[in-house]
């Protein structure tokens, strides 16, 4: 095997050298909160009749929950094109 071709199993994996590390974190984030906006839409679908009150917290929970993911994910998008930009 010649320089230029490197067996695969030679290199380090992507977690090692931080490729995969950015876009795993912010696939977790983005799956938590989709599982959560799903869990809360799901509490209120079921939730009893006369639990209106309950229905009004977890509707305001779960507004609030869609705006800390907002944040979250605007703040994650500004890293990653920080990264990009400076990886160029």
């Amino acid at each position: 095997m010649t320089e230029d071709e490197q067996d695969p199993s030679d290199s380090p994996p992507a977690e090692a050298t931080g490729e995969a590390g950015d876009r795993g974190v912010a696939g977790f984030v983005t799956g938590l909160m989709v599982g959560a906006l799903v869990g809360a839409g799901l509490a209120l679908l079921f939730a009893p009749s006369r639990g209106d009150r309950l229905r009004r917290r977890l509707g305001r929970g779960a507004r609030e929950l869609r705006e800390r993911a907002r944040d979250e994910l605007e703040r994650a998008a500004r890293h990653a094109r920080r990264e990009i930009a400076r990886r160029r």
